[in-house]
């Protein structure tokens, strides 16, 4: 179990090694009481290369389900690569 806190901050990465972003919060379901997505505060890196646009002040974010995260440690990690992210509607341009 990892505390809800204790994910703001964490560094998310893909299983191809990129660092995608930081989670900056989440969204919960409260009829079941569970974490649905997190929201993903993107690098300038990997907000290019997912074909948006950088906003002017702050970082871009996205907000992925939780289905796409295999493991919560020091970091938390995706059990998709970069790639696979780009195919997900969430991250979708447009």
């Amino acid at each position: 179990m990892v505390e809800v806190s204790k994910i703001n901050g964490m560094k998310v990465i893909t299983t191809d090694a990129f660092t995608i972003g930081e989670v900056t919060g989440a969204e919960v379901d409260t009829g079941l009481w569970q974490i649905t997505h997190l929201h993903v505060a993107l690098t300038n890196e990997i907000t290019k290369e997912l074909g948006f646009k950088k906003p002017f002040l702050g970082h871009l974010t996205v907000c992925l389900p939780v289905h796409v995260v295999k493991s919560t440690g020091d970091v938390i990690t995706l059990n998709k690569q970069l790639e696979q992210l780009k195919a997900l509607p969430e991250c979708k341009h447009g």
